[in-house]
């Protein structure tokens, strides 16, 4: 048994890391609002590059040193029962605890692979969940202001413009604030703002600022007060910073926290006190994505294997085959009852699939570096999971022992998992389409197109544009989520397919020109669509041009320029100068 002076010394080593890491990461969060003054978006790219390995990076630190500090009791587990409770102590009154506990838990993961979990040496149980705020709690002291209206609507939002001391100054103030008056009246009928409550640290992202807050507005004629989420959308175009869109719906501002959309830079010292006030305005994002969204993404790994968890211990729904055509790469099962797909290697690919294991996996670690534009589904791994061996239906059972033996076996009455991949589960767009009335089949059809104009500013192509892989979410949005054929754009060469110079090369089932590894022919996509007639057109009216070169070849210019090219997370219906752009 470790001495308890060890014991002490390493769970110190821990924390002493982990607020290493914290340190680091805020300082790296820190200079966003500097790099969106100076409108240094390459930077910022690299910025949420190096931010994403900070973790993991740091952890294999504290494991070199636990290392050196323990030697041969590194593997002993009684050694990390009495370091847990060490930790224990130390990190009781912190305000960052869960954080600090995620962290403990990563290092005995690698130092154990657990299969499962094990309370002798990992933190379990969370404190008890006490669901989103109820409507006016108050947020946590310090977190917020709270603006008054005193005359104008205008006048109110010139007062939260200003509570954000910019260096470069708004371009065009008094405009900003009558024009997003304006809009926000417009999505609030019959309703006056009497008072708006604003988060004081401003979100960063890509090339964007958010001030987010929520208002309190009545009804004219009387009537309960009415609470709802506000986010002024900002955006720096010529050195001096201009409001963009104003959001005032649930829904739209949930898309903009999207489990699509790459992390925020938001300076945060206690970041449980953000994620309560923002499931004050999105009571139905799980925490989870909440902590993920402000880039606590470890933290948020933890949260969604203990809501797993928590769901299993309270349900009795059994995992199955997850609707749809099967893969090709992934067995894909759910949990009826669980909004999340689990996505299993398969030991071999069936063909044509030519990938491998491996750069399959760099295709996910890619996707998790990349600006996710809004239309990539972000990915959890995981690894050593286990489970009740009834909790999985027979059919799923024997498909996962067929097809994904090296990760998946049965031992006694459990089920291991050696690794995974979890994603929000979504509708796949080609059963959608059978599902649903012309009007959403038709924006559906125009989303689709969207996605892969999206994904190309994004520097992304997608690789296989089956409708299949493509799913779409409770707002009705797309989301690609088949990366195993993914890539970047400027990897692509963009061709035209040659004329044939014979009937033989005419009827030829196969090409009769060299075909490269990387050579993408758009005219061939419209063999993809998979389309009923009305919807096809309905594509190749709207969007065209992606089945000739000019568009694809166009981008990847501008990208190997360095240019970085507007997504917005919005509508364009909601953009209070739609006609500006640019970088």
């Amino acid at each position: 048994m470790i001495a308890t002076r060890a014991a002490t010394r390493a769970a110190a080593l821990i924390l002493e890391q982990h607020l290493v890491c914290r340190q680091r990461f805020a300082a790296l969060t820190r200079q966003a609002r500097d790099l969106f003054q100076r409108r240094d978006w390459p930077a910022r790219q690299q910025l949420s590059a190096e931010r994403l390995d900070l973790y993991g990076a740091t952890v294999a630190e504290t494991l070199g040193r636990l290392r050196a500090l323990l030697g041969d009791r590194l593997a002993e587990r009684p050694a990390w029962t009495s370091i847990r409770a060490a930790c224990a102590r130390l990190i009781a009154d912190r305000e960052d605890r869960e954080l600090a506990e995620t962290f403990h838990n990563s290092i005995t993961r690698r130092v154990f692979e657990t299969h499962g979990v094990d309370p002798s040496v990992e933190f379990v149980l969370p404190a008890p969940d006490p669901g989103p705020p109820p409507p006016g709690a108050a947020a946590a002291p310090g977190l917020t202001s709270l603006f008054l209206r005193r005359a104008g609507l205008a006048d109110l939002i010139a007062d939260l413009m200003h509570e954000v001391d910019w260096d470069i100054g708004y371009l065009h103030a008094g405009e900003d604030a009558e024009l997003a008056a304006a809009a926000l009246q417009a999505q609030l009928p019959g309703l006056e703002v009497q008072s708006v409550e604003m988060a004081r640290p401003v979100f960063f992202r890509a090339k964007g600022a958010y001030l987010v807050g929520r208002l309190l507005a009545t009804p004219g004629a009387g009537g309960p007060a009415e609470r709802r989420p506000l986010l002024l959308a900002l955006v720096n175009r010529s050195g001096r910073v201009e409001i963009d869109a104003v959001l005032a719906s649930e829904d739209e501002v949930s898309i903009v926290f999207s489990f699509a959309r790459s992390y925020f830079f938001v300076d945060l010292p206690r970041p449980a006190e953000m994620v309560q006030f923002l499931r004050a305005l999105m009571p139905r994002k799980p925490v989870a994505e909440l902590y993920s969204a402000l880039g606590f993404d470890k933290h948020g790994k933890t949260e969604l294997y203990r809501s797993l968890m928590g769901h299993l211990a309270t349900r009795t729904d059994r995992f199955e085959i997850a609707p749809g055509q099967r893969g090709m790469v992934m067995s894909v099962f759910t949990l009826p009852g669980f909004d999340i797909v689990f996505k299993v290697l398969r030991d071999r690919f069936d063909d044509p699939k030519t990938v491998t294991h491996r750069e399959v996996m760099d295709k996910y670690r890619l996707v998790f570096r990349h600006d996710r534009a809004g239309r990539l589904a972000d990915v959890q791994q995981f690894e050593h999971l286990e489970f009740e061996r009834a909790r999985f239906t027979d059919d799923l059972l024997r498909e996962l022992l067929a097809t994904a033996s090296e990760r998946v076996r049965i031992e006694g009455d459990r089920v291991v998992l050696s690794h995974l991949y979890t994603e929000r589960r979504l509708r796949p767009l080609d059963m959608y389409l059978k599902e649903v009335d012309g009007a959403a089949a038709r924006d559906a059809v125009l989303d689709y197109g969207q996605v892969m104009r999206d994904l190309a500013a994004a520097n992304i192509f997608p690789g296989d544009m089956l409708l299949k892989n493509f799913g779409v979410s409770r707002h009705g949005r797309l989301i690609f989520y088949d990366y195993d054929e993914l890539c970047a754009l400027t990897d692509c060469r963009f061709r035209e397919l040659p004329p044939p110079t014979s009937d033989l090369e005419e009827t030829a089932g196969e090409p009769w020109f060299y075909v490269g590894p990387r050579d993408i022919f758009p005219e061939e996509f419209r063999s993809f669509l998979g389309l009923a007639d009305d919807l096809r057109r309905l594509f190749l009216e709207a969007h065209g041009e992606l089945l000739g070169t000019a568009f694809w070849r166009g981008l990847q210019e501008r990208h190997r320029r360095g240019e970085v090219v507007d997504i917005y997370p919005y509508r364009a219906a909601h953009r209070l100068r739609p006609e500006r752009s640019g970088t």
